[in-house]
């Protein structure tokens, strides 16, 4: 496995998937840093990893500057960034709160966007670097009472695809990530639909360091996850 970079941040970390690639990027031999609203539920990956964990507001532009500030002192420019945060609210149109709608959209959405204008500003003077970001299957369907989720899904694709455009001539690999199912966690217990029915956080995080890893001559720009087991 060789991965090209050094630091690495992942913004809107947790026990999932984020958790599974800050100790793969971390075992690599890169310096990780993690960011969430609360940290507090990051003690155990940083007690484990050793990882640096910052407190953020994806949503808001100051919270995001400064969290790179911070990354910028303790680790060095992210040379690798991963958008993994997002809010979900659902509902009828005819019933959902508009800034449930609203606040759902900053913070995947608008997050991304301060996230992606971040890093770049680091990543472009060094003519390399990553940017992933973490979609979900409403990326490309949209689905009855989901419509603030398919939004701010889409939008974020939207985003990853122009970034992509714009920054991989300038030697900056963007990549956005269809996470096509649900997703392994430690309050779902158990395989509701059989074996291998629920993706499993290790293997999508191998996904996103082979990625990490691809010569720049064929840099996927999106990669669509699902289990196996899937009827089409």
């Amino acid at each position: 496995m060789n991965i090209p970079y050094k630091t690495a941040l992942i913004i809107g970390a947790g026990a999932g998937i984020s958790a599974s690639l800050t100790r793969l990027l971390a075992g690599a031999g890169l310096s990780v840093a993690v960011a969430a609203r609360n940290v507090d539920k990051l003690t155990t990956l940083i007690d484990e990893i050793g990882a640096h964990a910052f407190a953020a507001d994806a949503s808001d532009p100051d919270s995001v500057s400064k969290l790179f500030q911070q990354v910028d002192e303790k680790i060095g420019g992210p040379d690798v960034v991963v958008y993994n945060a997002s809010a979900r609210a659902q509902g009828s149109i005819t019933d959902i709160d508009p800034e449930a709608f609203r606040k759902s959209w900053e913070v995947s959405t608008f997050g991304g966007f301060l996230a992606a204008q971040q890093a770049a500003r680091r990543m472009i003077p060094n003519g390399q670097g990553a940017i992933f970001f973490t979609g979900a299957t409403a990326s490309v369907k949209g689905f009855a009472l989901s419509g603030a989720f398919a939004t701010e899904k889409f939008g974020l694709r939207g985003l990853a695809q122009s970034v992509a455009r714009e920054l991989s001539p300038k030697g900056i690999h963007v990549a956005h990530f269809v996470i096509d199912g649900a997703v392994e966690n430690p309050k779902r217990f158990g395989q509701p639909h059989g074996p291998d029915s629920l993706l499993s956080p290790d293997a999508i995080a191998q996904t996103y360091v082979d990625v990490l890893s691809q010569h720049r001559s064929a840099w996927s720009l999106e990669v669509e996850l699902r289990p196996w087991v899937e009827h089409f």
